[in-house]
């Protein structure tokens, strides 16, 4: 009876070998074709959010180009306009000190009185100009602090 149960005992373990292997088998089939479709899922999420990516960064690019152009047009504007307020303050510092030779050099004294009452009230508008600008820029100043204060940082741990 030994070698009756020995090769039962062999089949047994030969068939559950085989019924082994074949369940590996199917299960390899229908989750191989899981995970190959997941795979493909994954990989065009991946393109996607590549592309998505790649899409915020040209109009972040377009962005800061535009800002740019715009700052240098403004910059040549405040250029020109800097050369145009020199020529103007060349111009009156000029007027000022012939002037002031012509006074020096005997000028009536009701022309001298009428020089003095018209340098007093262009140190008056000068003086109110010099006040605004001061305001403006206070109120700049304010401004540019508190965005500063206000963007977001980057914190060390």
């Amino acid at each position: 009876m030994a070698p009756l149960l020995i090769t039962h005992t062999a089949a047994a373990v030969l068939g559950a070998a085989l019924a082994a292997t074949a369940a590996w088998q199917v299960q390899d089939w229908r989750l191989g074709g899981q995970i190959t479709s997941l795979q493909a899922t994954h990989a065009t999420e991946r393109a996607r959010a590549s592309q998505a990516a790649w899409a915020a960064e040209r109009a972040a690019a377009i962005r800061y180009q535009g800002a740019l152009n715009v700052a240098r047009t403004r910059e040549a504007a405040l250029q020109r306009d800097a050369a145009r307020a020199r020529a103007l303050s060349d111009g009156l510092r000029e007027q000022a000190a012939d002037a002031a030779r012509r006074i020096a050099h005997g000028a009536a004294p009701a022309a001298v009185a009428e020089y003095a009452t018209a340098v007093g009230e262009l140190f008056a508008d000068c003086s109110r100009s010099y006040q605004s600008l001061a305001r403006q820029a206070d109120g700049h100043a304010a401004d540019a602090r508190a965005l500063r204060d206000a963007w977001p940082g980057m914190t060390t741990p």
